[in-house]
């Protein structure tokens, strides 16, 4: 299959796609992922990063969410907005903890009225406070009901969304054993997934390792890989609380270690490493690689030059 042409018009291959066709026009996705910002003023220094991300011409781009109503309000907000700018393809995710079936429906509904052609069907943190009552309790159970959504024609795409899922190649710290951890994601998928996106990790083997397994337990869905540079002492600690049990490679820390005191270095040992991650990973044939980008350009940017990639298109 051929690559995008990279004289493309953003406004011709950025539309309202089902993530199979993107599947298909691309061969191997590339996208990022965006949290709605919490004040206006993240809000403002986010829109000034728009054009640098859509210069680099992602497949799609995720929106986080949370179970807060005001953090949903701004997940609604920020996927409407990259929608309406129609040079960002918006995923949002969607968490079912604290959401009683009819909230769950009427997002659906909303997100369907508005040409939101993907989701990323998540279970969720609880809020601090503990939040309200579930509808469903697993992941699972919720991309049944968005297949049963989907089912009712009330989606502009007769196929009605298109179904992402989470995946975790170093386990889940709720279920250390590895074999339930397994059959939980064989169960998202049977389900009616159409893809995975990892949690972030660092170290490939471990991915390398659990894409197997994924094989031998029959999952054979694309599964896009999940990466975020270190830029920052700050940021790998931020990194093992987002992905608890992510390894850091002690070849890894050692070449960070020689420039504790030098934040520059650090950042470029950082993308150094985000970047031999993405060539291992391509050369190996990975489905997609997926950008942790904390709202942040200049570092996606940068591994993109190292790969040679003005955009995605490159990397295909």
């Amino acid at each position: 299959m051929e690559a995008r042409d990279h004289d493309m018009a953003p406004q011709d291959y950025h539309a309202d796609m089902h993530i199979r066709d993107i599947m298909q026009r691309d061969g191997r996705t590339i996208s990022f992922e965006f949290f709605p910002p919490a004040t206006d003023a993240a809000a403002a220094e986010l829109e000034t990063r728009l054009g640098q991300f859509a210069s680099l011409s992602p497949s799609f781009v995720s929106v986080t969410y949370g179970a807060g109503g005001s953090t949903r309000l701004r997940t609604h907000d920020l996927v409407i907005r990259l929608q309406n700018l129609g040079t960002l393809d918006p995923v949002p995710h969607l968490t079912c903890v604290s959401h009683e079936q009819a909230e769950i429906d009427d997002i659906l509904r909303r997100y369907a009225d508005h040409g939101i052609s993907n989701l990323l069907a998540l279970r969720g943190d609880a809020p601090a406070d503990g939040g309200g009552p579930s509808a469903f309790r697993y992941a699972a159970d919720l991309v049944s009901h968005i297949v049963a959504f989907n089912g009712s024609g009330d989606h502009p795409d007769a196929r009605g969304f298109g179904i992402g899922v989470a995946g975790f190649p170093e386990g889940h710290p709720e279920t250390p054993n590895q074999l339930i951890h397994m059959d939980h994601l064989k169960a998202k998928v049977d389900a009616g997934a159409d893809w995975i996106t990892t949690q972030l990790f660092a170290d490939n083997s471990h991915f390398i390792d659990w894409q197997e397994r994924c094989e031998l337990a029959g999952i054979t869905i694309p599964i896009v890989a999940g990466i975020m540079p270190i830029t920052s002492l700050a940021t790998m600690k931020r990194m093992a609380d987002l992905a608890a049990g992510m390894t850091f490679p002690a070849r890894l820390q050692r070449r960070l270690m020689r420039f504790r005191d030098d934040a520059p270095s650090i950042e470029q040992v950082g993308i150094q490493w985000a970047v031999e991650q993405c060539n291992d990973l391509l050369d190996g044939g990975v489905a997609g690689i997926h950008f942790y980008t904390l709202n942040r350009s200049d570092a996606t940017q940068r591994i993109f030059e190292a790969l040679g990639a003005e955009s995605s298109a490159d990397l295909y």
